[in-house]
């Protein structure tokens, strides 16, 4: 008589269980790439604002710090307003003054450029236009603060109002608020610099 060994097979119920911890654990790694995928998005987008607001900051706090009459005599600024500055400066330090504008618009920081040209000279046709940033926040915040020689004792008449800026503007404050995304504020990265301008020398 042969004896035949009893082989255990695998019940529903213990098939069932292998299934559910399979589930189970190949949705904690799905969930798992997608909170690390999120938080290198978020990290990503934090380094381009953080990257937008410092470039900008540094290139205009050069530029501006080197201000100097046009060649043509002009005035070294041109116009000073909340959100549009135009100023004659060597920017690219080549040994000729450019005439530079930074504008924002809406959420959008532009640079033009004028070089010098002709004989007399003037800035009328070599002009080259460049975006800064398509991602700043400031709304209807200024851009640009304007202060007399008397900041920071005066508080008082600083900055000073749109009528005083021309002629008694000796530095410069900027304030850049900057966020990739539009509908979290609370995600803004916020410079702030402020300019002596050389050329004006009671401000030396």
């Amino acid at each position: 008589m042969k004896n035949y060994k009893q082989t255990q097979g695998v019940t529903i119920i213990e098939l069932l269980i292998a299934i559910a911890i399979t589930s189970i654990i190949g949705l904690g790694i799905v969930a798992l790439q997608y909170i690390l995928g999120q938080n290198q998005i978020a990290i990503t987008t934090s380094y381009k604002s953080i990257e937008d607001a410092n470039y900008a900051s540094s290139m205009i706090s050069k530029e501006l710090r080197r201000a100097s009459q046009s060649e043509t005599g002009s005035y070294l600024l041109s116009n000073a307003s909340d959100q549009n500055i135009v100023f004659y400066s060597d920017y690219d330090l080549d040994g000729r003054i450019e005439r530079v504008q930074y504008q924002l618009v809406g959420t959008t920081l532009t640079k033009t450029i004028t070089k010098p040209t002709g004989t007399p000279v003037t800035y009328s046709t070599d002009t080259t236009n460049t975006t800064i940033s398509d991602i700043i926040r400031n709304g209807s915040d200024p851009l640009f603060y304007y202060y007399n020689e008397n900041y920071p004792t005066d508080t008082e008449n600083n900055p000073l109002p749109a009528n005083q800026r021309l002629s008694d503007t000796r530095s410069i404050g900027i304030h850049l608020k900057v966020n990739t995304n539009a509908n979290d504020n609370t995600k803004d990265y916020v410079v702030d610099s402020f300019i002596n301008i050389r050329m004006l020398k009671d401000n030396l």
